[in-house]
């Protein structure tokens, strides 16, 4: 199992200058590297259909891969002297994500889906840098041991758990100062309980008027924190457009603009790993819309939609009930706000009609009440739960 803690550094004045130094090292081989596998890309490829009367046709090369790449970083030490300094870990990853990115821009990703063309990095874009192997000693005393670079201090806010091991570790600039990620590894896998109560099992309906409401009637309450912050982030935001490009002022104003974005992200996502615990310390089973996030960000609806942040919370949900050995179930929610939960009749609704009155059978309850009960009863057909449902029948008789 794989999962990953984030620390925040305390890095002195003359670790902050070289920190800036190795980035602004490893972004230049960065795009120095994409460079070489777009010159490859046009030099050596040609329209199958078409071909010019007159035209040059150039000495073809190999094609720059990772291993080609690597193994040029030794020369790229004797030219440039300077890149001794980086560890040689951090330069393989840079080879590495360059990789990845043209991989994704020629072949796609494991579901044949293509990335667009990759962009040169500029200096605010390139922030993080991965060593990818650390000592399991390498954290001691509130401070963190980085290979070739010395011993920085890191905030411990939480301990790293038992059993884990750090296998990775990436630096990343973010608005309001440097954090260590590190990717930890524990061999042993958790499984799901053999055993779910059925008093313990959940639908719950994602909306935007409440941030969700489950099949036994509570809703939770949307917080908005960006709608909230709208104001504060409109002020900020003045100062940079009036401030002139390339001065001290408006760095100053970007800065101060990327603190208070960070500041909703952060309450935001505070408040998604407070709800994911409190849904799995009640419920052994949560059952959720699989809803298409992507589509529903470019209606009208696109503000509250990210501001919401369903698919950050459905992640950190269903990746908290993985480690605790319980089950998080997406269904189909085509449907589920029109049809009546008790005897399956279409009744329709439109967005404005909060509240769902079945003629057929006299149901009559909340609108959102009625999807997250819809949803609970789609998950009925899950292979976990009907093998579930076999256990116990086989115990009774």
């Amino acid at each position: 199992m794989r999962t990953s803690y984030q620390y925040k550094l305390r890095p002195n004045k003359q670790q902050i200058i070289q920190l800036e130094q190795w980035l602004s090292m490893l972004r230049s081989q960065y795009n120095y590297l994409l460079s070489d596998r777009f010159n490859w890309y046009e030099f050596n490829r040609c329209s199958v259909n078409a071909c010019p009367l007159v035209c040059h046709i150039p000495i073809l090369r190999d094609n720059p891969n990772y291993h080609t790449q690597q193994n040029a970083l030794p020369q790229l030490k004797k030219d440039r002297p300077w890149y001794a300094a980086i560890h040689s870990q951090v330069l393989q990853n840079v080879v590495k994500r360059v990789e990845l990115t043209f991989e994704r821009f020629l072949k796609g990703d494991s579901n044949g889906k293509r990335s667009g063309r990759p962009r040169f990095k500029s200096s605010s874009q390139y922030s993080t840098f991965t060593y990818s192997q650390m000592k399991p000693d390498c954290i001691s005393n509130n401070t963190i041991a980085l290979p070739k670079f010395g011993k920085v201090k890191i905030i411990l806010h939480r301990q790293i758990p038992d059993g884990f091991k750090i296998k990775t570790c990436s630096l990343t600039r973010k608005a309001d100062g440097y954090y260590a990620t590190f990717s930890l590894e524990d061999k042993t896998v958790p499984t799901i309980k053999p055993n779910f109560n059925a008093d313990k099992i959940v639908g719950i309906d994602l909306g935007l008027k409440e941030f969700f409401t489950d099949s036994n009637g509570l809703a939770v309450p949307i917080p908005q924190h960006y709608r909230n912050a709208q104001k504060r982030l409109k002020v900020v935001q003045k100062n940079v457009s009036r401030a002139k490009k390339g001065s001290n002022r408006r760095n100053k104003a970007v800065k101060k603009l990327g603190k208070q974005h960070k500041k909703v992200t952060d309450k935001r996502r505070d408040f998604h790993f407070k709800t994911a615990n409190t849904l799995l310390k009640n419920f052994d089973v949560v059952v959720h819309e699989d809803l298409n996030v992507k589509s529903l960000s470019r209606t009208r609806l696109a503000k509250s939609v990210h501001d919401a942040g369903w698919s950050s919370f459905i992640s950190i949900l269903s990746n908290k009930a993985e480690n605790a050995g319980l089950l998080v179930i997406g269904v189909n929610p085509y449907s589920t706000s029109q049809d009546c939960s008790k005897c399956g009749e279409k009744v329709s609704k439109k967005l404005h009609e909060r509240w769902h009155d079945c003629k057929n059978c006299g149901c009559s309850l909340d609108r959102d009440h009625n999807a997250a009960i819809n949803i609970l009863n789609r998950a009925e057909g899950h292979p976990v739960l009907k093998a579930q449902r076999f256990l116990s029948n086989s115990r009774i008789s």
